[in-house]
C-alpha cells in the first residue's frame, strides 16, 4: 500500500476511519494551541444533527490575502454540510479564537485556489485528482466537485473616536 492508497483508505466513502478521526482530534489540538505553522488552524462547526461543536483540523490557502478552506472530501464532507447549516458562522482557533463568516466561492472562481490548496496541503493530494503543479484549466475541471470558503472575519473594526479638548 503506498503512501496516497493509505490516506485515501483513512478518509474511504468520504468519511473518516477511527483512525483518521484519532489524527484529526490531535492535529486539531495541536492547530487550536497555535504552535502549528500559521496555516494550520482548527476549525469549530456547530453540527447540524447534534447542535454540538464539530472540530477538525484544516489547511488555509492564502491567494491575493484571502483566506480559504477547501473540502478535500467534496461535496459530501460532514463540515461541509454543517457549515451550510450554520449560515457559515464559524470559529477559527490558532492561538487565540476568531469567530469568522465562511462564504462559499462559485465553481468558476475555485481554480487558483485548489492550486494554492494542494500546494500547502500535502494530505489532500490524494483526494483531489490533479496533480499539484499542473494547469489552471485542470485545476478548473475539477473545481465544482470542491467546495471552497472563503474566510471573512466576525470581527467588527470599532469607530474611531473623535478627540475633544
Amino acid at each position: 500500500m503506498t503512501p496516497s492508497d493509505f490516506k485515501r483508505w483513512l478518509y474511504r466513502g468520504q468519511r473518516p476511519h477511527w483512525i483518521a478521526r484519532i489524527l484529526n482530534r490531535a492535529s486539531a489540538a495541536v492547530a487550536s494551541w497555535g504552535v502549528a505553522p500559521n496555516y494550520l488552524a482548527t476549525l469549530e462547526v456547530i453540527g447540524r444533527k447534534s447542535g454540538r461543536p464539530i472540530s477538525l483540523p484544516v489547511v488555509l490557502a492564502i491567494v491575493d490575502g484571502q483566506r480559504y478552506l477547501v473540502s478535500m472530501l467534496g461535496e459530501n464532507a460532514q463540515w461541509v454540510q454543517n457549515v451550510r447549516a450554520a449560515g457559515g458562522k464559524a470559529v477559527l482557533r490558532s492561538g487565540g479564537r476568531e469567530e469568522v463568516q465562511l462564504e462559499e466561492v462559485p465553481a468558476g472562481q475555485r481554480a487558483p485556489i485548489l492550486k494554492a490548496y494542494l500546494r500547502r496541503a500535502p494530505g489532500a493530494r490524494p483526494h483531489v485528482p490533479v496533480n499539484k503543479d499542473a494547469a489552471l484549466a485542470e485545476f478548473q475541471r475539477v473545481a465544482a466537485e470542491f467546495p471552497v470558503f472563503r474566510l471573512a472575519s466576525n470581527k467588527t473594526a470599532q469607530p474611531a473616536q473623535l478627540l475633544t479638548t
